[in-house]
């Protein structure tokens, strides 16, 4: 077993999108903490790979971003499902902390 503290990556810095890799040395899955600082945009993407991911929103509030522009508001608490293959971002209106977990990871 292993507790992460999520408390210790609360970390934003003025107009940049920080990474924090909580989880990155498991065959089974990958978890990443994004802080964007408010109007920054995690660009729409996606990867060449089977598999699905999710997007939680751990504070503040923003977008879920996919193909052909399209939003769909993200608060806290929120979590988003797709699949990797699948375009998806996020733009934060405010101050905005997002947990990603992709399985298997890439």
């Amino acid at each position: 077993m292993k507790v992460l503290k999520l408390d210790n990556t609360n970390e934003f810095d003025k107009g940049v999108m920080k990474r924090f890799f909580l989880v990155e040395d498991s065959p089974n899955f990958k978890i990443i903490n994004f802080n964007l600082d408010e109007g920054v945009t995690f660009p729409v993407h996606s990867h060449d790979l089977d598999g699905e991911l999710s997007i939680q929103v751990l504070e503040g509030e923003g977008y879920f971003l996919g193909e052909k522009d399209s939003e769909i508001p993200a608060t806290k608490g929120d979590i988003l499902i797709s699949e990797i293959r699948e375009p998806h971002g996020v733009r934060a209106k405010t101050r905005m902390r997002i947990l990603v977990t992709i399985a298997p990871p890439i």
